[in-house]
């Protein structure tokens, strides 16, 4: 099935403005100033970096800027995703503090929540879920012909059951997830545990420093490879893998912008956690403080939403799917992968430019939300 172009630049925007402006060497690493991990605890559950990919017929297809995609969907841990480098870092810390048992939160089909459960099954430690479920904009439970996910065994929550969590919860729609983390982790330290928490999507100072490590892959490979980036573009939700890679690059003297895409808030609710994160990130690795205005966070694109499909994704997930034969998620990579299409034909990057899209994993929610792409 050919694919058509369903994205149009709205006639009420302003004019599109650059994102990025021509220049050389922006991929070239200062030594001096890059940040050092290679004293912090961490674990290893990937092998080498993964790809670096050019896609010509998307690119083709488009019309505008060479646009290549970082493979860590590929990742290590089952099914892969950006939260593997991050829980390199927390599960380290996590048995540097003698935890027998990790607490984790995350949406009922939670990326986060099943590579935390597969790194606990890794390392042989217990793991319990405090979830929530899905609500549409109206409040009611999302049918699953209309790409709900109820709590039953589809996409990651079969997963959690394969995996063997030690517990699920479910909780109402709004409940505060982290309160009944800690909460939970209280209970099992009562009953002999040592439990370790780790936030909604890892995204903490320890676990964004999976990403400032990617960075620093990623400017090896632009090296490598001798291709000067204008700009890379990635889902914008906990902000841990943004901040990361926003702190990497600006350790190593790179002045490549990161585009966040956000995922579940407005530009003005989430550039502020972005920043945030940044500072404590740099902070703690005793970095200078980064420019507030290499923190952006697009707000247009992700519809009703966190987690509710968009028509826009549909046609981006479509569009991947049959020029590369690459999946892309419906809660994460899909609206972030719609943010990209729209700012390539609002001509928002050149035709020379070289565009990376960070594939950050989720595919199984795929399988949970089949209904919107019937």
């Amino acid at each position: 099935m050919a694919c058509t172009r369903l994205f149009t630049m709205s006639s009420s925007r302003t004019p599109p403005t650059r994102l990025s402006e021509p220049s050389q060497g922006r991929w070239q690493v200062d030594s001096g100033t890059m940040a050092d991990l290679n004293t912090l605890p961490r674990r290893r559950y990937t092998n080498g970096p993964t790809a670096l990919d050019h896609l010509e017929r998307l690119s083709r297809q488009l019309g505008g800027p060479q646009i290549w995609i970082k493979r860590d969907d590929q990742l290590g841990l089952t099914q892969g995703g950006n939260k593997t480098r991050k829980l390199e870092f927390l599960i380290a810390d996590a048995l540097a503090q003698g935890a027998d048992t990790l607490v984790t939160a995350g949406g009922v089909q939670s990326n986060h929540c099943r590579l935390t459960l597969s790194a606990a099954r890794r390392e042989g430690l217990e793991c319990h879920l405090v979830l929530e479920e899905d609500l549409g904009s109206d409040g009611a439970p999302i049918p699953a012909d209309a790409g709900g996910n109820p709590p039953e065994h589809t996409g990651n929550f079969l997963l959690f059951d394969l995996l063997g969590a030690d517990s699920v919860e479910v909780h109402p729609n709004g409940s505060d997830l982290i309160a009944r983390a800690h909460e939970l982790a209280g209970e099992l330290k009562a009953q002999g545990r040592n439990p370790y928490v780790i936030p909604v999507g890892g995204s903490n100072v320890t676990g964004a420093l999976g990403y400032v490590d990617c960075a620093q892959e990623l400017l090896t490979q632009f090296a490598e490879v001798g291709l000067d980036v204008s700009s890379i573009v990635t889902p914008s939700g906990s902000a841990g893998m943004q901040a990361g890679l926003i702190v990497g690059l600006h350790s190593a003297g790179s002045q490549i912008p990161v585009v966040g895409i956000n995922v579940s808030r407005s530009q003005e609710e989430q550039e502020p956690k972005i920043v945030g994160l940044v500072d404590e990130v740099a902070s703690f690795l005793e970095l200078p403080s980064v420019p507030r205005e290499r923190s952006l966070g697009l707000g247009d694109y992700f519809g009703t939403g966190y987690a509710l499909p968009s028509p826009e994704m549909v046609e981006a997930v479509r569009l991947f799917a049959q020029t590369e034969g690459i999946l892309l998620d419906p809660v994460y990579t899909g609206k972030a992968a719609a943010g990209l299409i729209d700012l390539v034909r609002q001509g928002r990057f050149g035709t020379d430019d070289h565009v990376v899209f960070i594939h950050s994993g989720g595919v199984p929610g795929l399988y949970a939300r089949a209904g919107a792409f019937a």
